[in-house]
């Protein structure tokens, strides 16, 4: 392509913007589309995963075009006082396969891959190179950056794809074994901290160690170790690493959404995924939300860039504020108790039916649900409960001193 007009420029290939190139071009094929991502790759170095209830025939079709890991026999989530198998189906794909799936469908000219976005503007993007590509709309999906005006704690994690020699005999996903030693690997502070399994093949499983923790500290040789550990326990320790990954997810707690926006704002440019605010605020979940706003945009693919980008900052405070039950129960989870009983919580929350919690975590609890999660015995007093509502954390930030080599 040779850059010099398009219909829309997609500034990010990470899961929002790769599944709204996809969406665009299956909507409307004719249409100029180029989608610039710095990296060498759509979609970075992650793993999504969703439950089957989550996703309508038009997400799921979305989505057929990559190649997912399936389990229809449900999952597993296991505490210091039970585990429990739930029936619904679970569902994940690597970036990898993302890539793959986009390169194999979209044209090879719209992905620009390798170039960075030096400056994003209405009329289009300027690459690191120099080259200008002057677009009717544009459409920024770049990672989420910290900012003062939101507050919170910190979603921390690690994971390992291991090929063993033996098979594993999993059947299952764990996605979330809290049996584990409640305390953060940097220290003496707590930490609500959980294990995630996936069996990707009988050979193949997945293991990411992640935590919920105040401070952005990412120590990867400590989570590795503890991956280490993990594998020992259940004899997996003769396999080979084939892929891993790591990040910090932020988990908000509440802050100034309209001063979030104007200092993210680019006038007359649509700002999608994580940096629009498009995030659950307590489990970081989003693929429900990109696939929803890929086929959003899909369906207005005809508005100029400065209507796309007033929808979508409408779109934007409309989620802020439905997921504001969501920021209360992250309030709960930070203040109202000690870190290394935060698991406490989450014991409780998944005694709970099967759909509550499918719905929770896809951000669509009903009013009943909202009810019944907050009714009968509380894990944490009451006093602390009432003195969390008020709270609402430290500004976001991070700290590159604190992540260590592996």
């Amino acid at each position: 392509m040779s850059g010099n007009s398009i219909d829309v420029a997609i500034v990010g290939g990470g899961l929002a913007g790769g599944l709204i190139a996809l969406a665009l071009y299956r909507e409307r094929p004719e249409l100029r589309i180029s989608l610039i991502e710095s990296g060498k790759m759509i979609g970075g170095n992650h793993r999504w995963s969703w439950f089957d209830s989550d996703l309508d025939l038009a997400g799921r079709a979305l989505l057929d075009t990559f190649r997912q890991n399936e389990w229809n026999e449900g999952y597993d989530v296991a505490f210091p006082k039970y585990r429990r198998t739930l029936k619904t189906g679970y569902r994940s794909m690597s970036s990898a396969d993302f890539h793959e799936g986009l390169a194999r469908v979209l044209p090879a000219d719209m992905l620009r891959l390798g170039y960075r976005a030096d400056e994003v503007d209405a009329r289009g993007v300027t690459l690191s190179d120099g080259e200008r590509i002057n677009a009717r709309t544009v459409i920024d999906c770049r990672s989420f950056t910290p900012s003062p005006h939101l507050r919170g704690g910190w979603q921390i994690f690690m994971g390992r794809q291991v090929r063993l020699a033996e098979p594993h005999g999993l059947s299952r996903p764990t996605i979330m074994d809290a049996s584990v030693d409640q305390v953060a690997p940097f220290g003496n502070d707590g930490a609500y901290r959980f294990v995630y399994v996936l069996p990707l093949s009988a050979h193949d499983v997945f293991i990411e160690d992640t935590y919920y923790a105040d401070d952005a500290k990412l120590d990867r040789s400590a989570l590795s170790g503890r991956i280490d550990g993990y594998a020992r326990q259940h004899g997996w320790n003769d396999g080979d690493i084939v892929g891993h990954e790591h990040g910090l997810l932020p988990v908000l707690t509440g802050g100034d959404f309209a001063a979030y926006q104007n200092d993210t704002r680019i006038e007359g440019v649509a700002i999608a995924g994580a940096r629009g605010g498009f995030v659950h605020p307590l489990t970081s979940y989003t693929m429900v939300i990109a696939v929803e706003n890929a086929l959003a945009i899909a369906a207005e693919a005809d508005l100029t860039g400065p209507q796309l980008a007033a929808l979508f900052e409408t779109r934007a405070r409309r989620h802020w504020q439905r997921t504001a039950y969501y920021r209360l129960l992250a309030r709960m989870l930070f203040f109202a108790t000690k870190p290394e009983r935060r698991v406490d919580i989450f014991q409780r929350f998944y005694t709970l039916h099967e759909g509550l919690i499918e719905r929770f975590y896809a951000a669509r609890s009903t009013a009943r649900d909202k009810v019944r999660v907050l009714w009968g015995k509380p894990p944490v007093s009451i006093p602390s409960a009432m003195a969390a509502l008020f709270k609402r954390g430290e500004p976001l930030k991070t700290n590159s001193d604190t992540e260590n080599s592996e």
